[in-house]
């Protein structure tokens, strides 16, 4: 079932305050600015569709911007692709800048700063994932953000008229195949992804060896919280010799040993975020995911991070408990909070 937020609900004079909450709410922690002296609309239609929650945005000229201080108190992970279909956009991360005509999209990265420019009244279709969905090297993550991806080039051209019409009724499907479907979309965008790199996809083994690995990324997230996970038990799972399955890790200029700490660390901090009435104690969630210790798990926690487990919950409480304040929602509505 859709869920519309809409200005029109609002008192002229607190609409932009309204539209502030509600990206924030739709989306991740941002800061929005319109011009003065103007009136001010907007409208956000999301529905859920699988792992992926697909919004439509239509709203006057804005700038969206999320900074290192909104992502420092946020513990969300997630790519997102905007879809043009009205007007004219421009997205801004890691030093490039992708700009939007109808029919084309852009990737961004909510772990990093990015800013989202309208000069005109516009129509973006957002589909927001966790980052780890696409499963894609992270040298490759950060390749592809900022970066115009159109009708025009290749396999996109196969998957923006997807796109355009996932999104009406997207909320309609059963379960299990709104799950289905999130997975072939995801996959597609890393197949145009990997051909708008350049990847050289053009022999037989090259494809086998990215599917394997693809493979084998999946069966680590699903054995995850196994203290016993280990190259060994991941070689013999897959009937491949420990030095083949380093090799297609070292080629993607990662270890399995670090993946696998990585993802952890990523898990634990995802829960330790949690409001804290249904926080786990950090000893657990350390147990939970695999950490033999908590003084290791800390440890390792700190060196990712740059602060220990018990500081990232003090500041997720703080950007909570002021998320909390600044809601003037109308209580008639309730924004959907993007969730994997």
């Amino acid at each position: 079932m859709a869920i519309v937020l809409s200005t029109d609900s609002v008192p002229p004079g607190d609409r932009l305050a309204y539209w502030h909450d509600v990206v924030w709410r739709t989306f991740v922690p941002l800061d929005v600015a319109a011009p003065q002296g103007e009136p001010f609309f907007g409208t956000v239609t999301t529905e859920q569709l699988g792992h992926l929650q697909i919004s439509t945005v239509d709203a006057e000229p804005e700038q969206v911007r999320r900074s290192r201080r909104l992502i420092a108190g946020s513990p969300d992970e997630y790519m997102l692709v905007g879809l043009q279909s009205r007007g004219t956009g421009v997205v801004v991360q890691d030093g490039r800048v992708a700009r939007l005509r109808p029919g084309e999209f852009a990737l961004y990265d909510t772990t990093l700063p990015y800013t989202l420019h309208f000069p005109e009244r516009f129509e973006m279709i957002v589909f927001q994932m966790p980052r780890r969905a696409m499963r894609l090297p992270e040298c490759d993550l950060r390749r592809i953000t900022g970066v115009t991806i159109g009708p025009d080039q290749s396999l996109a051209a196969l998957v923006v008229p997807l796109l355009s019409r996932l999104s009406p009724g997207a909320g309609s499907y059963r379960p299990e195949v709104g799950e289905m479907l999130a997975r072939n979309v995801t996959d597609l965008l890393t197949t145009v992804i990997a051909e708008r790199l350049g990847h050289d996809a053009a022999t037989e083994a090259d494809a086998a060896q990215q599917t394997l690995l693809l493979r084998i990324r999946a069966y680590i997230d699903s054995h995850l919280a196994e203290p016993s996970l280990s190259v060994e038990t991941i070689a013999a799972a897959h009937h491949i010799s420990t030095r083949h399955l380093q090799r297609l890790f070292q080629r993607q200029d990662e270890t399995v040993g670090g993946w696998i700490r990585r993802r952890r660390l990523e898990e634990c901090r995802r829960e330790l975020a949690r409001p804290r009435r249904t926080r786990p104690a950090v000893a657990a969630v350390a147990h939970r995911w695999g950490f033999f210790s908590a003084a290791h798990f800390s440890r390792a926690f700190r060196v990712a991070y740059g602060m220990s487990p018990r500081e990232w919950q003090a500041l997720t409480d703080r950007s909570q408990a002021q998320a909390s304040r600044r809601l003037v929602l109308d209580p008639s509505t309730t924004p959907m909070k993007s969730s994997p």
